[in-house]
């Protein structure tokens, strides 16, 4: 197989870092590279990949958990970041989830180690639009607040942020069952509640970390 499609340069891209002894400006640092556009310049070299994805053609990365992973980053990150502000953007939601929901069931999620490559695993349940939304945002929440409360003491503020994150959608989807902001992109209708929303603009993926977040990272240069 050649290199250029091995789930590990996805990997090694995604996690450059090893977090598992690093302070909490290094975590803060990551988080603003992944969560809010940092790898965005980069992803073009990803695209290939990102079609192979989408044809199934990189199915076989399922048989290993970090291949899975891997798989799932390609088809739910770097969409987001490729073809921001078209439909591409979220074209491979549903299958995505499924190769989740299956990893689920497989032991792989729970062959995970970092606390970070859980959080992608997850997201993609978060992110997916559909009839079982709801239930799926439940669920991140539950896991969120495990995953704060088992969290190293001096870590807790980027978890808590995380669980703040994950509420936050809980509500929207309770509120609307759909992510308003997506309906321009989407050409779908917004309801007269959803153009309230829309006009507010306080959207929680473009949130800000906490002012902590800023200090920590100014810190260290």
């Amino acid at each position: 197989m050649s290199s250029q499609r091995d789930w590990r340069r996805v990997y090694d891209f995604w996690f450059p870092v090893d977090l598992s002894e690093a302070p909490i400006a290094t975590h803060w640092q990551m988080l603003t590279w992944w969560m809010r556009g940092g790898a965005n310049a980069e992803l073009h070299q990803f695209e290939p990949l990102v079609h192979a994805a989408k044809a199934g053609e990189l199915d076989h990365w399922r048989d290993t958990p970090l291949g899975r992973l891997s798989l799932i980053i390609v088809l739910d990150q770097f969409p987001r970041g490729l073809f921001a502000g078209t439909p591409d953007a979220y074209s491979s939601d549903p299958d995505t989830v499924r190769i989740a929901e299956e990893g689920f069931g497989n032991w792989h999620y729970d062959a995970l180690t970092s606390p970070y490559e859980k959080f992608f695993y997850f997201l993609p349940l978060a992110h997916a639009e559909g009839p079982d939304h709801l239930e799926r945002m439940k669920r991140i929440v539950a896991v969120s607040e495990q995953v704060l409360e088992e969290a190293p003491e001096h870590l807790k503020p980027v978890w808590q942020f995380s669980l703040s994150q994950a509420r936050a959608n809980l509500d929207i989807i309770t509120r609307f069952g759909r992510f308003p902001h997506r309906n321009p992109v989407l050409g779908r209708p917004s309801t007269p509640e959803e153009l309230t929303y829309l006009a507010e603009g306080d959207f929680v993926h473009t949130r800000s970390l906490p002012a902590s977040a800023s200090s920590a990272i100014s810190a260290v240069g």
